[in-house]
């Protein structure tokens, strides 16, 4: 099965980045946007993954969740990757949090890599997808409205407690991928 390790988001969250989106939206640029019930942040993607390994997957999660207190996240302003010039990805920054999402991600890559789950190549970095470029039509509409964005972070204090880490499933489908969550691992309380 196809499985990632993530942070998700409050709902109230999740709201406000669909409100980010449906102002993106507005430039009719081909983005494939993600489904907000689906928005979350990624401290692991972990590929395809056979049903026996799963068991181990879970206990490394338990392990890593008593190393770690539960924490605050605040989100910041708008980016792109690889870079705000030709954004491929349309994702929202972490201001706040990055440090313990960045330890968590160092625990997850170190336990999982003992058990065969290749260490991502890649450094990490904090962030939520809001959407992925398809072409480039209408993208410099995109492009400036992201740069606007850039000269006036997000305001209002859209703070919350990662108080849990989440292990998903993701069935690909023709409309989208299907998020199923299948284990849930409590961080200390602080």
């Amino acid at each position: 099965m196809r499985t990632f390790i993530a942070v998700e988001l409050p709902s109230e969250i999740k709201e406000y980045l669909s409100y980010l989106q449906v102002d993106l939206k507005s430039c009719n640029a081909d983005v494939k946007w993600v489904e907000p019930k689906n928005i979350h942040i990624t401290l692991k993607f972990l590929g395809e993954v056979k049903e026996e390994k799963i068991t181990s997957i879970k206990k490394i999660m338990e392990k890593i969740s008593n190393q770690i207190n539960s924490f605050a996240v605040s989100i910041f302003s708008l980016n792109g990757f690889p870079n705000i010039e030709s954004p491929r990805v349309i994702w929202v920054e972490i201001k706040n949090g990055q440090k313990e999402l960045l330890y968590l991600n160092k625990l997850l890559e170190e336990e999982l890599s003992s058990i065969g789950i290749p260490k991502e190549k890649r450094p990490f970095c904090s962030h939520i997808t809001l959407g992925r470029v398809r072409s480039h039509f209408n993208y410099h509409i995109l492009k400036q409205k992201i740069i606007e964005s850039l000269d006036k972070p997000i305001q209002e204090n859209k703070e919350f407690i990662v108080k849990y880490i989440t292990l998903f499933k993701s069935t690909l489908t023709s409309s989208g991928p299907i998020y199923e969550a299948i284990y849930k691992v409590s961080l200390k309380e602080n």
